[in-house]
């Protein structure tokens, strides 16, 4: 069969772990055999962004910026543990994905696939909940102050005209642990964008919570910014559609949303969209059942999987064992670029695989055949076979030949 062509190369970062071996074994057995296909490669596996001072990673951002469309690993994010686990790390380097998200400016969009025999923890959930997460600022770019001694910290903003504000955080009597976070205007507005036009793309209501009543500056910026949006930009279009923007706070945000029955996008904060997307993945059925994309204020697109590098499934594939590491949301990666880049360079045919291989791991699914993580969760009397991950990805590979051949 001739190979779909490509004309534009997207970016591919490589990654660690379990979820390398199956980055490898998803290009080996679903794209390249039907796609010629054409990467701009960037490692970002652990050892060699510590050899590179992870200029590696700032590469592989400033490239996708430069390409439009990139697709990334699962990468890992040292802390002491895995310091000690790696003693020729220079030093406890920083999470790429952080990295990348502040070159981009972007927002990370993340979404269930749903399956008809899997049904979600919460019984009123009808259709999938999108998590539009903040990823710039606040805590993964904060400064933390480890102090040993009664004292007072204070903080200070000195303007380029010279002007300063200093605020008392707190005064101690003992011991104390400090932290500074901030956030910039561009960057909400960037994000109050980006979260409106994928509303009106996909045609959902948004809503949007913080805690404004509590942090009154800095949350409240983000309450006035994407108001200000709304009503100045995005209103008509929203209300021609007949779609909703909802704000409230993110304790009566997570009762409604408990209560609800999906179908919509909930923008939130870095952090709280950190969480919340772990949590309605696990209510949904599977981490590795998560889509993750990262959508720039200009168009630019990064695709990865929501999950991680599956460590414990690494280290029994390295002595020798097969595992039945679920490979979906990586697959779902690399079909949505290349979706993305057959939509930019106007080739049908790449679009079309993008959505066949798609199709293809949904109806493998659905024949029963799957990895031990979602065999667990489906219903009692709908027939499974469990299968390790290269036999799943043979299965997928199997039914793509057969759709691509029709």
């Amino acid at each position: 069969m001739e190979k779909i062509q490509m004309t534009t190369p997207l970016v591919e970062m490589d990654g660690d772990e379990m979820t390398r071996i199956l980055w490898g074994w998803i290009k080996g057995k679903l794209i390249l055999p039907f796609v010629d296909l054409k990467t701009e490669y960037y490692d970002l596996g652990l050892l060699h962004r510590n050899e590179t001072d992870d200029q590696v990673t700032v590469d592989a951002a400033l490239a996708t910026r430069r390409l439009g469309v990139a697709v990334k690993c699962a990468t890992i994010t040292p802390n002491r543990q895995r310091m000690e686990e790696y003693p020729q790390l220079k030093q406890m380097w920083k999470s790429p994905n952080g990295t990348i998200r502040a070159i981009l400016d972007g927002t990370a969009f993340r979404a269930p696939i749903l399956l008809p025999f899997i049904h979600p923890a919460v019984r009123t959930w009808e259709a999938p909940i999108t998590i539009a997460r903040h990823a710039y600022g606040d805590m993964y770019k904060a400064v933390d102050l480890v102090t040993e001694e009664p004292g007072t910290a204070t903080l200070t903003f000195r303007g380029q005209s010279g002007r300063e504000t200093s605020l008392t955080v707190q005064a101690v009597d003992g011991p104390a642990v400090f932290q500074a976070q901030h956030n910039t205007a561009r960057s909400i507005r960037a994000f109050a964008d980006s979260c409106f036009n994928y509303a009106i793309a996909q045609k959902q209501d948004l809503w949007f919570s913080t805690k404004d009543t509590i942090a009154k500056g800095y949350d409240g910026e983000f309450k006035r910014i994407f108001e200000e949006a709304y009503e100045t930009t995005y209103k008509p279009e929203f209300e021609r559609l007949g779609l909703t923007y909802f704000y409230t706070l993110i304790d009566d945000a997570v009762a409604r949303v408990i209560r609800s029955k999906g179908g919509f996008i909930w923008a939130l904060k870095n952090y709280d969209g950190d969480v919340m997307s772990d949590m309605v993945a696990a209510a949904f059925g599977s981490l590795a059942m998560m889509t993750s994309v990262l959508v720039a204020p200009d168009g630019t697109m990064e695709f990865e999987a929501s999950h991680g590098t599956v460590t414990r499934h690494y280290y029994r594939y390295r002595k020798g064992e097969k595992t039945s590491t679920n490979p979906m949301a990586t697959i779902f990666a690399w079909s949505g670029a290349l979706r993305r880049r057959g939509e930019l360079d106007g080739l049908e045919d790449l679009v079309s695989f993008g959505n066949a291989l798609e199709q293809a791991s949904l109806d493998t699914l659905k024949s029963g055949v799957m990895t031990g993580d979602l065999a667990a969760l489906a219903d009692p009397d709908f027939p499974t076979r469990t299968v390790t991950s290269e036999e799943f990805l043979d299965a997928v590979a199997q039914r793509l030949a057969a759709a691509l051949a029709k």
